[in-house]
């Protein structure tokens, strides 16, 4: 599954002043990791979020988000965003924001 550049290079845009992040093809798409751990995706025009188990619920109950079944079975923790919930340039930052939140909680890898 490809994924879309104009989306990938929103993100690059916004996060151009970070260091630490990598960029990596997974799940048949783009991933962005910051300290070794995913914390946004594009899967076609899909946007992946790592939110976290404690704002799981919170993000599913957001227009546009559903739960990240890539495997069949739902991932706890993360979320598929349509494009439309993150059409605007500060929806998108607030779920990169959400998914950096999560990833810094977590220890280095």
């Amino acid at each position: 599954m490809a994924y879309d550049p104009g989306l990938a290079a929103r993100l690059s845009e916004l996060l151009e002043d970070r260091p630490g992040i990598d960029r990596r093809k997974m799940f048949g798409g783009l991933a962005l990791l910051c300290r070794g751990h995913m914390f946004v995706g594009i899967a076609g025009e899909t946007l992946m979020v790592r939110v976290g188990p404690e704002r799981y619920p919170q993000a599913l109950r957001k227009p546009h988000v559903r739960e990240m079944d890539f495997t069949g079975r739902p991932m706890k923790g993360y979320v598929y965003v349509d494009p439309a919930g993150y059409e605007s340039d500060e929806d998108l930052a607030g779920w990169v924001d959400a998914g950096l939140a999560f990833v810094a909680s977590l220890p280095d890898k």
